[in-house]
């Protein structure tokens, strides 16, 4: 049987961990991020035999690569079949190009397929502990409404979600403030990037242990490991039977942990040519590959693609561990990473909102193709790239961009752009009628310590 794989932290200032101990810790106790000290591979024999099988048994294969000590087959089987119970279709645009309908969820978002998955593994590892946690999480739209549901009614988990509160749409706030039970959510007078620092803060406040905190933001590997998963789904259903097959991938990226999932996947043996790394007007990424210094934006860009407003993503620090770099909590970088191989594996790129709403109506008009805000980014990202490289610009290049939202969960810019209503799916009918309930809170750590002192 395969090793243990070890969980480090990308500040290189704290003991290695076991996958549980990482996922119930949420950040490490020096603030890095956990990132796995080996990388399972993936066959080609599995790979080709991926095309046959369903998501949950891709799920339990990729998850059994990294669980294969912690958690029995049978237990992992159970966790990936009630987890993933809903599609991931592949749209076909034109010629060997797709999008990846990731918003087909509980929540109707990318998100869905991470928490859902963390959410499972959490319970199942605490009932084994007789623990609880309390797991608070920043959200810059999406984030929430999915842990929040997708946590919902756990025996051993309590949640609180802060959220930007002019920087969320009404669906995307009502998601998460029509539940109760275990569930609390807090708009912050501020922005996304507030929302986490109060949260990072707050992780590694001795002060706070007590309450035994853990995240379910991308900080947390939990959410990192589920999203290798589509990666190799979306591949594996649309490929060529041919060997040499590749694959250019286009992700909207704001914390970057979608991202990191398809990097990992790299890693493990997909063969991915380029990731076309798409950013809204918040382009510190883009700007530290085309110039090799990174800056964070402070405070961050509000764009109409809200889930990506974000200054400074917390997953960059795993990206440039993962290519031989250090980077701390903060955004400075102690050790460059290889930024030759980083240009060499992707393409980075930041799209005004001018450009993500014509993208909007043009994929519309051309194909029928409806796109939110975010997708819209990454269809924009892939745009630029083909246009900028010929050579993959042809009908036998296959590529998958992401959908990371319903276009139901931002009515009010498709029917700016379009002049349409789009259909709402079944996870948002009947959301607009429910009550809300949820505090209001300044962007001050005194008084969100207070405040979780006082409820927990």
């Amino acid at each position: 049987m395969d090793k243990s794989i070890f969980y480090y932290s990308t500040n290189f200032n704290t003991k290695s961990v076991t996958f549980q101990e990482a996922l119930l810790k949420g950040q490490a106790p020096d603030r890095g991020l956990y990132m796995p000290q080996a990388i399972p591979e993936v066959s080609s024999e599995e790979l080709r035999g991926f095309s046959e099988q369903a998501y949950a048994e891709i799920a339990y294969i990729i998850g059994k690569k990294f669980l294969n000590q912690e958690i029995s087959d049978a237990e992992l089987r159970v966790i990936v079949k009630d987890a993933y119970n809903f599609p991931a279709p592949l749209e076909h645009v034109y010629d060997r190009t797709y999008v990846l309908r990731l918003d087909q969820g509980p929540t109707a978002s990318f998100k869905d397929f991470a928490a859902r998955m963390m959410g499972r593994l959490m319970q199942h590892f605490l009932k084994k502990e007789r623990r609880h946690l309390l797991i608070l999480t920043a959200t810059s739209g999406d984030t929430g409404s999915a842990i929040a549901n997708a946590f919902y009614g756990l025996e051993n988990i309590n949640v609180v979600v802060l959220f930007p509160e002019k920087e969320v749409t009404s669906r995307q706030r009502k998601q998460m403030t029509t539940l109760d039970q275990n569930i609390r959510t807090i708009a912050l007078d501020g922005k996304f990037d507030d929302c986490q620092a109060l949260v990072k803060r707050a992780f590694a406040d001795p002060e706070l242990e007590d309450l035994q905190l853990s995240s379910a933001n991308s900080i947390n590997i939990g959410r990192l490991l589920p999203q290798i998963m589509y990666y190799f789904y979306a591949f594996a259903q649309v490929r060529n039977a041919k060997e040499d097959d590749t694959v250019i991938f286009s992700v909207p990226s704001g914390n970057f942990g979608d991202l990191m999932g398809g990097l990992l996947a790299k890693k493990m043996g997909l063969p991915v040519k380029k990731f076309v790394v798409a950013t809204n007007e918040n382009d510190e990424f883009p700007t530290f590959v085309a110039s090799g210094r990174y800056e964070k934006i402070a405070p961050s860009r509000n764009c109409i693609s809200s889930a990506m407003n974000v200054g400074h993503p917390s997953n960059v620090a795993r990206l440039v561990a993962l290519y031989g770099g250090q980077m701390d909590e903060k955004g400075l970088m102690s050790k460059a990473p290889d930024l030759a191989r980083i240009r060499d594996d992707m393409y980075a790129v930041s799209i005004r909102d001018a450009e993500t709403k014509a993208t909007i109506k043009q994929a519309y008009q051309d194909y029928h193709l409806l796109l939110e805000p975010h997708g819209a980014v990454a269809w924009a990202g892939l745009r630029r790239y083909l246009a900028a490289h010929q050579d993959d610009d042809t009908p036998d290049q296959l590529c998958i961009s992401f959908e990371t939202a319903h276009p139901a969960k931002f009515p009010q810019e498709i029917q700016e752009i379009l002049a349409i209503d789009p259909e709402l799916p079944p996870s948002l009918e009947g959301l607009e009628e429910k009550d809300e309930s949820f505090e209001t809170m300044r962007n001050e750590y005194a008084e969100f310590t207070r405040y979780l002192k006082r409820n927990y």
